[in-house]
């Protein structure tokens, strides 16, 4: 059994993925366009959507997270979760962590804890939440 995270963007997803891209050094595995749908049944491409993503596969290191747009109605809402991000070491830490900062809100500033040398929280500037952490 997999468990895989899917977020939905809501008309934002090639953004997202961009952003992904340039932060994590995220990898596109997959991706499909609304219009590319074979027989779409009527109503099922939100209007003016067409060039939207229906669905992408993203590799961020050694997990897939699944992205699409969704409804596309610029409604995203990320909550009661987070994605857990274990960083190689302080250095990677801190990298990663100001990348998913730019444009972000920081939960809890990249520090020294109890239970890693480096630990911190941050909701990216779609909303996703992020937990970045060194692995004792």
């Amino acid at each position: 059994m997999q468990v895989q995270p899917y977020l939905f963007f809501d008309g934002r997803a090639e953004e997202a993925i961009d952003f992904y891209r340039r932060a994590l050094g995220a990898e596109v595995t997959m991706l499909m366009r609304f219009k590319e749908m074979p027989d779409p049944p009527p109503g099922s491409i939100p209007p003016g959507a067409e060039d939207k993503v229906m669905h992408a596969s993203v590799q961020i290191g050694e997990t897939m997270v699944l992205v699409s747009d969704g409804h596309c109605q610029g409604k995203a809402s990320f909550q009661g979760f987070a994605l857990s991000l274990t960083a190689a070491d302080d250095a990677e830490a801190k990298r990663v962590f100001a990348a998913l900062s730019d444009g972000g809100q920081v939960q809890m500033p990249l520090g020294k804890t109890f239970f890693s040398s480096q630990f911190g929280m941050v909701a990216d500037r779609f909303g996703v939440s992020w937990m970045v952490y060194v692995a004792p």
